[in-house]
């Protein structure tokens, strides 16, 4: 079993929640929550890190449990195992309370590079929002191939935020003198009963800025000693940042009576772009330009953290059912969750472009004619709230985990349960009510409607339910003829074919081809034969178990009986799957296979099809009539496009240890096609090699391909077309009709689909390519 690698200590745990919490709360909120109700400031900020605090020591707990990444999701997920709609509700909202965060920091670095970094002369043309959603796609784009930030660096950075602070603060103080500076502060303070109303609307704000410790939660795989570590982590990085808050109000206290011709009362009242002019007042051109460079980084680092959090909780909801499973897929080359990331990006670039481009206060619907008016306080609320709901359900899950479950060891404990969870949640309720109307109106909104969409969709099984393994891995036959239970062999860097089998009766002639073509790639090749055994969504695997064990059986059996036929070392393995698709594309990226080889099954296309979009790799399926052995005379067209051009190779690799090849360029009449230039076909082949070309012209390209292969006994390799996305076909038109009539004509038959074509690109291609072909031949 591979477990993860524990790499994160105390300061790089207490350096990733001060990190994240010194972001766009502090420079866009301190001048609105200063203008608002002065000195009293300091009592809405403290106000927000007590009720953050309760949820926090709550996280504490349930980390010390759940020594794992996920964060509330993770610990509602498993303390309510059956509540499908409860934890999908939470793990939803959290999704949105994150990539609302996002768009939040980015919106507000927006409005900084707006006012104080782009030229007039740009700045006036470009609608606001578009640094915000230029960035954000930069780093989904950072975040979907890979990059990372190491422990040092996080701590690099952090330091930096804090310097940054501590420069503005010490402005402040040298602008006004220490002792006037205290006097100004403590003078500002207004009656705290007159404006408690106010001063829990800036709390309601402000909470935003101390969410930050979630993300010491949502990274407890990696952290050293969890139970220990994160509630120390996250208890130090709330104190060390609403002192610097507390000192950061108390500059803010200080502006000077006017900045740049403007009055005090103006300055402050612009809010998110506040402490920017400020910072111009206290430390002069140069001094400005360092907190507004400060200010911009901090953003940009807490997003990134943001986003990763948001895409973590989208990859374990794909994996738990509760979110499509693409989500939870891991890019084979960048390692990544691709999809949730995506998807992050994408909500945060929506978000962005609502508030802000369209309906924010310079928002381009405004310019049109009237029109909703949002902007940052709005966006601010939407992400609060689908933070603070969530986190109430936290609360209470502990409760309930502290009754339902009372033998869990616990590293840390909450104190004073049930009595701090439920004042957690009357504080996270009264923080809600206090918070824009209408950014809480579209949270309600959109959760209302993603769990609407969740309820039509009905959900999916969690990954790790779709497959049981059945039986071990096991070795059949190896490279010295040996065969029996002796020890696997090492997989690394050798070429490798997983060859899933339903009919046992073709294992063998596939098995046999699979290690064929491995040859042709490595001198040692694995051919790993999967028998999955399908059953009901509704029945129990536990019952098929035995049935799988038999067929594992037979296969060993059968595969044995080619002991020194083959030169590849064969592996056999058993699985009980509620979904045969997933199982082999699962089993496909987890082993890191090379190659694909399946038959192409008759009664269930969907999996073909499925497949051959979303394998990692090429997949050969195999088909047609007799079963193709030894591959030593082999027919293919003459055609175009990702699937032909990749089938190439393999042709060129034949064709280089003596196959005849037989290229078939077919002049259609009539409407049945296009004519394809042979000539890029026969380059990829040398003069000695034994290729034979034929021209010929006739109404149907599908059966002169067959009638060729059928005469020279060959098999054809044929590649998946690119016009399926307007036919209902599983590989397209010339593919399947081929396939078909090879199957009663006893021909052997290949289909080559390469995974270059797969995915979103490869659809998007082939409904390009439909419309593009039909003009070419048209016009």
């Amino acid at each position: 079993m591979v477990e993860r690698t524990r790499t994160l200590g105390f300061r790089v745990a207490f350096a990733l929640g001060l990190g994240t919490m010194i972001a766009a709360g502090i420079f866009s909120l301190s001048g609105t929550a200063v203008y608002q109700i002065g000195s009293s400031a300091v009592i809405a900020f403290v106000i927000a890190a007590l009720v953050a605090s309760i949820t926090a020591a709550a996280y504490s707990e349930f980390a010390s449990i759940y020594s794992e990444n996920g964060g509330g999701y993770l610990f509602t997920s498993r303390t309510f195992e059956d509540q499908d709609l409860l934890t999908y509700a939470i793990g939803a909202s959290l999704f949105l309370g994150y990539t609302g965060t996002t768009a939040f920091y980015l919106a507000t670095m927006d409005e900084w590079f707006f006012l104080f970094i782009l030229p007039e002369s740009v700045g006036g043309v470009l609608p606001r929002g578009t640094v915000g959603v230029i960035a954000a796609v930069l780093l989904g784009t950072l975040n979907a191939r890979g990059t990372e930030e190491s422990g040092t660096f996080q701590v690099i950075v952090t330091a930096a935020k804090v310097a940054v602070l501590i420069v503005f603060v010490g402005g402040a103080l040298n602008f006004a003198g220490p002792g006037q500076a205290t006097t100004t502060f403590t003078g500002n303070f207004g009656s705290v009963v007159g404006q408690s109303t106010d001063i829990l609307s800036v709390a309601a704000l402000a909470f935003i800025t101390f969410f930050g410790f979630s993300a010491i939660a949502a990274s407890a795989g990696e952290i050293i000693d969890p139970k220990n570590t994160v509630p120390k982590a996250i208890a130090a990085s709330i104190v060390t940042v609403t002192v610097l808050y507390t000192f950061v109000i108390v500059a803010m206290v200080n502006t000077p009576e006017t900045i740049a011709g403007q009055p005090r009362a103006e300055v402050l009242q612009a809010g998110e772009t506040a402490m920017g002019n400020v910072a111009a007042a206290f430390l002069g051109p140069v001094g400005q330009l360092l907190i507004v460079a400060g200010a911009v980084f901090s953003m940009v680092s807490a997003s990134n953290a943001s986003i990763l959090a948001a895409s973590g909780i989208g990859s374990l909801m794909g994996r738990r059912g509760h979110a499509p499973r693409k989500f939870s897929r891991i890019h084979p080359d960048y390692g990544t969750p691709f999809y949730s990331v995506s998807s992050a990006t994408a909500v945060i670039a929506g978000l962005i472009f609502v508030f802000i481009t369209l309906f924010g206060h310079h928002g381009v619907a405004s310019a049109v004619g009237p029109a909703p008016s949002l902007g940052l306080e709005p966006l601010t609320g939407f992400a609060t709230f689908n933070l603070l709901v969530p986190l109430s359900v936290v609360n209470l899950t502990l409760i309930y985990s502290r009754r339902t479950k009372p033998d869990l060891t616990r590293g840390f404990e909450m104190p004073l349960v049930p009595y701090l969870p439920i004042l957690g949640v009357l504080a996270n309720i009264a923080l809600v009510y206090k918070l824009p109307t209408i950014g809480v109106i579209i949270g309600v909104g959109l959760t209302v409607l993603v769990v609407g969409a969740y309820l039509l969709w009905g959900g999916a099984p969690e990954a790790d339910e779709l497959v049981q393994e059945a039986a071990g891995e096991r070795q059949v036959v190896s490279l010295i003829g040996d065969s029996g239970d002796h020890a696997l062999p090492s997989v690394d860097d050798r070429f490798t074919v997983l060859v899933p089998v339903n009919r046992l009766d073709r294992a063998v002639d596939h098995a046999r081809l699979a290690s064929r073509i491995g040859e042709l790639y490595d001198a040692k090749p694995i051919v790993k034969v999967l028998n999955t055994v399908d059953i009901p969504d509704q029945a129990d695997s536990a019952a098929f178990l035995d049935m799988a064990e038999e067929r594992m059986s037979r296969l060993e059996g059968d595969l044995a009986e080619i002991e020194g036929e083959v030169a590849a070392d064969l592996l056999a393995e058993g699985h009980v799957s509620r979904d045969v698709a997933f199982d082999i594309l699962q089993t496909a990226r987890e082993d890191e296979v090379d190659r694909i080889l399946m038959g192409i099954p008759e009664e269930h296309p969907h999996i073909t099809e499925k497949v051959e979009y979303e394998a990692p790799c090429d997949t050969l399926f195999v088909g047609g009539g007799n079963r193709p052995r030894d591959l030593s005379r082999v027919t293919i067209g003459a055609g175009g496009g990702p699937h032909h051009t990749a089938l190439l190779d393999l042709a060129e690799r034949l064709g280089d240890v003596g196959s005849r090849i037989d290229v078939v360029s077919v002049d259609p009449e009539g409407k049945s096609g296009i004519a394809e230039d042979v000539e890029p076909t026969l380059a990829v082949f040398d003069e000695d090699e034994d290729v034979h070309v034929h021209s010929l012209t006739s109404e149907n390209i599908a059966d002169t391909l067959v009638d060729q292969a059928a005469e020279n006994e060959a098999t054809l390799i044929i590649g998946a077309t690119r016009t399926r996305f307007l036919r209902q076909w599983v590989f397209g038109s010339t593919t399947d009709r081929a396939v078909s009539i090879a199957e009663n004509r006893g021909v052997p038959v290949i289909v080559y689909a390469t995974a270059e074509a797969g995915g979103y690109r490869g659809r998007l291609s082939e409904a390009v390519f439909a419309p593009y072909r039909y003009l070419r031949k048209h016009l």
